[in-house]
């Protein structure tokens, strides 16, 4: 058994591989324009059973990034809570928030030093722009356009690669979301029970739909 605190974990255990994570879920992240939307459906397994219906799994980090979880759940809020609290830290010393390449990279680094077993998106915006990240367990860190992650990431993916392209906007980006996310949950057991639909903007930075919101862009579909 692998204790839940990452600090009880041995190094080597930066050899288990990603099909040994727990990734029963379907997360996504997509640039559009100036702006980020963050989705993921809010249903939790353990084996074959739904241990819940209401999962949270976008987690603010600062006013102007989130992340998104797949795997361990203890892992994901731990990650989530270390990240803002450095960041927090990060900008009282210096006097300004830390850009997302800097964030991105900080979580790289606690997840390499640390090893959480979750798979997690980190989108945001900055003086540069929109950014999604998508990391893994060992501490990689690679900059997407567009990304999803879990056991319904390759039926998402299938829908973002045709609707994504360069010009796409905040609305057709919720939309696009949206639309994945229901593929993904359709075909995907682990995947169901609802969406969370998150938008990061220079303007408002990070807000949450409300579940009107979220239902009126899926009518629309």
């Amino acid at each position: 058994m692998i204790p839940n605190n990452p600090n009880q974990r041995e190094r080597s255990q930066a050899s288990v591989s990603n099909e040994d994570i727990a990734e029963g879920t379907t997360t996504i992240g997509i640039t559009a324009g100036d702006s980020v939307v963050l989705a993921t459906e809010q249903r939790a397994s353990m084996g074959n059973l739904v241990a819940s219906k209401t999962a949270k799994k976008v987690y603010q980090v600062t006013d102007d990034a989130a992340l998104t979880i797949s795997g361990g759940v203890g892992d994901g809020q731990s990650l989530a809570k270390t990240l803002k609290v450095e960041a927090n830290l990060y900008e009282m010393r210096r006097g300004k928030p830390m850009t997302m390449t800097g964030l991105a990279s900080m979580a790289g680094n606690i997840m390499r030093s640390y090893f959480f077993f979750v798979v997690p998106l980190l989108g945001g915006v900055d003086e540069e722009g929109p950014h999604i990240f998508s990391l893994d367990p060992a501490g990689g860190v690679m900059e997407e356009e567009y990304a999803s992650t879990g056991s319904g990431s390759v039926i998402a993916y299938g829908v973002l690669e045709d609707g994504y392209h360069d010009e796409l906007t905040l609305d057709e980006a919720k939309s696009l979301a949206v639309r994945a996310l229901e593929s993904a949950m359709e075909r995907d057991t682990a995947s169901g029970n609802g969406i969370i639909l998150a938008e990061i903007t220079p303007e408002e930075g990070f807000r949450q739909l409300d579940d009107e919101e979220v239902e009126a862009i899926s009518d629309e579909l």
